[in-house]
């Protein structure tokens, strides 16, 4: 029984795998019976287009009226200089992928809080105070990236970078927590005048 596989292949007659006449036919002619040929159109393609316009014009009037509601307090957007790119200059996120990584979370938790604060004509004075504070932070981050530009990459400038950008998200979440305890003062003021 022990014989060479090769030989035994080299030994064996060809044989042509070939189907039998009329296969083909016979099995599209199944597929046919089974599935059949045609395809079924809608009976009503104007409901899938009236669903269509109503959810737009949905989408778009309730999205219009979050955008533009009276009956809220007026909410301005923040802006502030989160995004430091030096011209040409290597920045901490080019030493590598985890620096990256941790950088870009700051980054983008920072812009996230951002987007995220209201505020009125009653917290203004707040709000620019801590604005004035992340501006310092700002400048300091700048003075920092500048150092590592000068002096090259060491554990003390790159640790100060990261925890310039912890301390931007801290204050932020420290404001955001003002702003809402403002706010609940503000509703029990409301609710006590109005009790």
């Amino acid at each position: 029984m022990a014989q060479d596989l090769k030989k035994m292949m080299r030994n064996r007659p060809e044989e042509k795998g070939r189907l039998p006449k009329g296969h083909e036919d016979r099995f599209a002619a199944r597929l046919a019976k089974e599935f059949g040929t045609e395809t079924k159109k809608s009976k009503t393609p104007w409901l899938q287009w009236a669903i269509a316009a109503v959810l737009i014009i949905g989408l778009g009037f309730f999205g219009w009226d979050a955008i533009d509601s009276p009956g809220s307090a007026s909410t301005n957007i923040i802006v502030a200089d989160t995004t430091i790119e030096e011209d040409g200059q290597v920045t901490i996120a080019d030493l590598s992928p985890e620096l990256k990584n941790i950088v870009n979370f700051y980054k983008t938790s920072i812009n996230l809080q951002l987007a995220g604060l209201e505020y009125s004509e009653e917290n203004q004075e707040l709000v620019d105070g801590y604005m004035i504070r992340l501006g310092e932070l700002d400048n300091e981050y700048k003075q920092l990236s500048n150092e590592m530009v000068d002096l090259g990459p060491n554990d003390t400038v790159i640790t100060g970078l990261i925890d310039n950008l912890k301390f931007r998200l801290e204050l932020l979440l420290k404001l955001k927590e003002k702003l809402n305890e403002l706010k609940l003062q503000n509703n029990e003021q409301f609710n006590s005048i109005h009790a």
